[in-house]
């Protein structure tokens, strides 16, 4: 019996191995048939036969990347060579455009490519065919860069769009290429004395924050030719000379020598902006003064609106100019031409107020001769001399010669009338008075000479003729003008 149920066991264990065995091999034939049908289709699908799946190398990118530039293996919160010599450190800028320039504000924004260069030997890594890996700026956060920052800049960002404008691009020996994109707005000491015949010189100024010469020296990686510019660069109101650079040290009582790297660019104001809104107006308005010398003194309003016009004028170009311009506590050679133009203004405006005033004065000089002398013809029974041109009479007490006669050839003759005529109106004087009649003079003549006598004529002559200040106005005004013109343009055109 123990026999027996021995042999039913050991059976039962055969029959169970057996179909265990028959069961793997219908699994693995149906797995070979779905991978074979697998392999049709995409041997169909791509027109190749695949034998092997290649392997997904990216998903293993990130580690071998750190792997491969050690990143975690050193401390890159120290510069390289720490506590060794400085570490040079290469720049070159690439202008991109000069936005604006501002004189209120006194600076001016420019867009630059930045680009450093220098070895850290913890980078280095192994390639056999010797190519550069390029990173953008996820990897910068990670590694030693340099920390240039800009010197007098007021406002300055790196560009964001559609992602930060950083490139990182790393070689087999550990050279660093570290490329940026920034818009930076920094100050310029402009000098305006020569406005708007002024030339200005702005620098751009880089420069390590925290290390000095002794940790960290920068410099143009190749001189001159490390600053380029794009020709197409130009500005509306200024004509850009020449780009160049430049290096010094920079000192610091608390800190130390550091060196600084300057991009200097030279600029040339155009003149023919201004010689249309400013000169030009201002000349015209000048001009327009000088039409009150040529009308007649009586018209009053004419000449006195026309006069306040000007000066108006003159004053809203000049608060015009000095509205766009900084508050400098110099002149400007567009002031000094501004204000000569308002002072001539002004003058003709004084001219006529002599004119009127000595008009004025010369009505009532005649008025009390014309009294004088019927008051004296009442008293000694002489003719009124009262008809004759007011402007041409003069009084003479005394004996006087032929010479002294002759003298006052250039007065008009008027007829001897009567006391009782004299109280006639003016139009009917000049119906009773007849032809042949003489002329009375009254001169009063001293000891002087005949030529002292006639000069002393001829200028009481001017000062009474009103009309004499207006006519040497027309030459005097102009002639001054046109002298300080070119006196002006001669110095400011030639010293420029």
């Amino acid at each position: 019996m123990p026999y027996l149920t021995k042999s039913l066991f050991l059976f039962v264990c055969l029959v169970v191995t057996g179909e265990c065995r028959n069961h793997g091999h219908r699994v693995r034939r149906w797995t070979g048939t779905v991978e074979t049908a697998k392999h049709g289709t995409e041997t169909a699908n791509h027109g190749t036969s695949l034998t092997k799946k290649p392997p997904d190398v990216t998903k293993n990118r990130k580690l071998k990347t750190e792997q491969l530039l050690k990143v975690d293996d050193h401390d890159f919160t120290m510069r390289p060579a720490f506590g060794g010599p400085a570490i040079p450190v290469g720049v070159d800028v690439q202008v991109e455009s000069l936005d604006s320039i501002s004189e209120v504000d006194m600076d001016f924004t420019m867009t630059l490519y930045l680009r450093h260069y220098w070895k850290d030997e913890r980078l280095t890594f192994t390639s056999s065919t010797n190519k550069s890996m390029t990173f953008d700026g996820r990897l910068v956060k990670k590694i030693w860069v340099p920390d240039v920052f800009f010197v007098h800049s007021k406002r300055s960002f790196i560009h964001d769009t559609t992602t930060d404008n950083i490139m990182l691009r790393v070689f087999p020996d550990g050279h660093v290429l570290y490329s940026l994109r920034v818009t930076v707005t920094a100050a310029c000491n402009m000098d305006f004395s020569r406005f708007p015949l002024d030339t200005q010189t702005c620098s751009l100024e880089l420069e390590s924050y925290a290390y000095t010469d002794e940790d960290l020296m920068l410099y143009w990686k190749s001189g001159d030719e490390s600053l380029s510019t794009d020709d197409r660069i130009s500005l509306s109101q200024f004509l850009i000379q020449k780009f160049h650079t430049t290096s010094h040290l920079a000192f610091y009582s608390s800190t130390g020598w550091y060196n600084r790297l300057y991009i200097n660019f030279t600029l040339r104001r155009h003149i023919f902006f201004f010689l249309l809104q400013t000169y030009f107006p201002a000349t015209l308005m000048v001009m327009l003064s000088w039409v009150s010398f040529w009308i007649d003194r009586r018209a009053v309003p004419a000449r006195v609106s026309l006069g306040i016009t000007t000066v108006l004028t003159m004053s809203t170009i000049i608060t015009g100019v000095n509205a766009s311009m900084p508050r400098v506590s110099y002149i400007k050679a567009v002031d000094i031409y501004l204000w000569v133009s308002f002072v001539f203004v002004f003058l003709s405006v004084l001219e006529y107020a002599a004119v009127n005033y000595l008009s004025t004065m010369q009505d009532r000089r005649e008025r009390k001769m014309r009294d004088e002398i019927r008051e004296r013809a009442r008293s000694q029974s002489l003719p009124c001399t009262c008809g004759m041109s007011q402007t041409r009479t003069m009084i003479l007490d005394g004996n006087y010669s032929e010479a002294d006669t002759n003298s006052l050839a250039g007065y008009t003759s008027g007829t001897m009338v009567s006391e009782e005529d004299a109280e006639m109106p003016h139009e009917v004087m000049n119906e009773k008075q007849t032809p042949g009649e003489h002329m009375v003079v009254h001169l009063s003549v001293s000891s002087e000479s005949t030529t002292t006598k006639k000069k002393g004529i001829r200028a009481l002559k001017i000062i009474q003729n009103t009309h004499a200040i207006d006519k040497y106005s027309r030459m005097l005004f102009p002639g001054s003008y046109i002298l300080f013109n070119f006196i002006y343009w001669c110095s400011y055109c030639i010293g420029a």
